[in-house]
């Protein structure tokens, strides 16, 4: 190898060593684009290789970039992001108690405004027909931080809480539930812990040592990270290329205030606040890039499931023990020069989000069975079908736009639109993670400062989503909406060699 390209292959991969954490959700929780100019674009990428991480679409792509090594900066903020529950719980008639688990009405924003995501790429032409390269990025990530108060406080009485027939009084102004829980006499009752109170009298209290007791904040902090290493292969008097790239992930995971839902699990200790827990895994990427003339390129590309893996310190809340794989996803993309200076393109993605059963397996079902002694249904949290977060495969349409000032400057922008990734029924559970956005729009720019330096810069809004419903087998006919936010500003850096 060159000893101009060593260098800054060697920087690239120390400081991919020490990436700091991911934090992205737009397309379910894959990224809506991958290098700054495709970003700007909203995304295109399949059949538009800009630069080294147009491997992240589609591999082949590389065969198009040269010797060359990117470098890139995001600063996203997926805010405001959250939880409304609203004040129409169910409620005994006779009592005026609540009825069964139910969230304290209000809104829930999550902590946690700002992330910085680094994303490394670079490649090298062997000869005339071949190029290898490597890049590494986020994928994707779910990050929420309910600080002020436990989601999920009311789904188990704490020890401290008194119960029907323990022969105790209350404190002056409340009462307390058939359920254990105590509630002030206002309309309507809500909720109340009192430190000070003694526990009720054996049998009485179905949670001791308030191991069901949702303590602390709720929230989950999903990081991904890839490195891909593209082959690539022209053909066809160069017009066309096909790339092959063996892609390696690393996922970690932490998850808090679920405690309530250990008592529907297969196995309880492994359900919520166990720290970080990290999983490994790999696929494959294949994509085929061709020039039909000097104005029309198409791309497809296609990366199989990221087989990863299991999360042991979270199997009793993922579906088969902890297996949380990576979903696979489709490319299919054209470019269209209309004039010199004036490029379109226009790319359809799948992610096959419905092929994970963690990520797939609907919470709309009766979970009844699941709090008696064991052996439990497979249907309870951990188990081959237990709960998972009702994400459907998702569809996501993108158009961009590049327009060549002059030699060096570029000016970009797009728009692209995605599929619902949940019905309102599996809307509570993913409280944890809001994955509401539909809607992206981009701008974005790049200079050409000298013969082998480039700048760019993308900046991506997603308008507020909202997804409202219930979750009768939670939370009976309460309701509530989910939503979401988010704002990606990027900067990037293009050498050539």
């Amino acid at each position: 190898m060159n000893r101009t390209v060593k260098w800054p292959l060697t920087a690239a991969v120390i400081a991919c060593a020490s990436m700091p954490t991911l934090a992205l959700a737009t397309n379910g929780y894959f990224s809506h684009g991958w290098g700054t100019k495709s970003k700007a674009m909203a995304g295109v990428a399949t059949a538009l290789p800009q630069d080294t991480l147009v491997t992240a679409t589609n591999p082949a792509g590389m065969a198009f970039v040269g010797t060359s090594l990117d470098v890139g900066l995001a600063f996203f903020s997926p805010s405001p992001r959250g939880y409304q529950a609203n004040n129409d719980f169910s409620v005994d008639a006779a009592s005026g108690f609540p009825s069964g688990p139910f969230i304290t009405p209000g809104r829930y924003d999550s902590e946690g405004d700002w992330f910085l995501i680094p994303s490394f790429g670079f490649n090298y032409e062997l000869d005339e027909r071949s190029t290898i390269g490597f890049a590494v990025f986020g994928n994707g990530g779910m990050n929420t931080d309910y600080r002020d108060r436990p989601v999920w406080e009311n789904f188990a009485a704490a020890p401290n809480q008194l119960a029907i027939g323990s022969g105790m009084t209350p404190p002056p102004g409340t009462i307390a539930s058939p359920g254990g829980l105590l509630f002030t006499q206002t309309n309507p009752p809500m909720p109340v812990t009192d430190p000070n109170m003694p526990p009720p009298p054996n049998g009485n209290n179905a949670n001791p040592g308030g191991f069901l007791t949702a303590t602390g904040s709720t929230g989950v902090n999903l990081e991904q990270l890839f490195i891909e290493i593209p082959y690539t292969y022209k053909f066809a008097g160069g017009k066309q290329s096909l790339g092959i790239a063996p892609v390696f992930a690393m996922q970690s995971i932490e998850v808090k205030g679920l405690q309530p839902f250990r008592a529907a699990s297969l196995y309880p200790d492994k359900v919520s606040n166990n720290g970080t827990d990290w999983s490994y895994g790999a696929g494959l990427h294949l994509g085929w890039y061709g020039e039909i003339n000097d104005q029309l390129a198409f791309g497809m590309s296609y990366r199989t499931k990221m087989w990863m893996s299991e999360f042991d310190d979270y199997k009793g809340l993922f579906a088969n023990a902890g297996e949380f794989d990576i979903p696979a996803m489709l490319n299919i993309g054209v470019a269209f020069k209309a004039r010199p200076d004036l490029t379109l393109a226009f790319d359809y993605e799948r992610i096959f989000y419905g092929e994970v059963p963690s990520i797939s397996n609907s919470n709309d079902n009766d979970i009844s069975p699941c709090f008696t002694s064991n052996p439990k249904p497979a249907f309870c949290l951990g188990g081959n079908d237990g709960l998972g977060f009702g994400w459907d495969s998702m569809d996501v349409f993108k158009v961009g736009v590049r327009y060549d000032h002059d030699e060096k400057l570029s000016l970009m922008g797009g728009v692209s639109y995605n599929s619902e990734f949940a019905s309102g029924r599996q809307a509570l559970l993913n409280v944890m993670a809001p994955a509401t956005i539909r809607w992206h729009l981009t701008l974005g720019a790049s200079y050409r400062f000298t013969e082998k330096d480039e700048f760019a810069i993308a900046f991506s809004y997603m308008p507020e989503e909202e997804l409202s419903g219930t979750s009768p087998s939670i939370t009976q006919a309460q309701t509530g909406s989910i939503y979401m936010e988010q704002m990606d500003i990027q900067i990037g850096w293009n050498h050539r060699f």
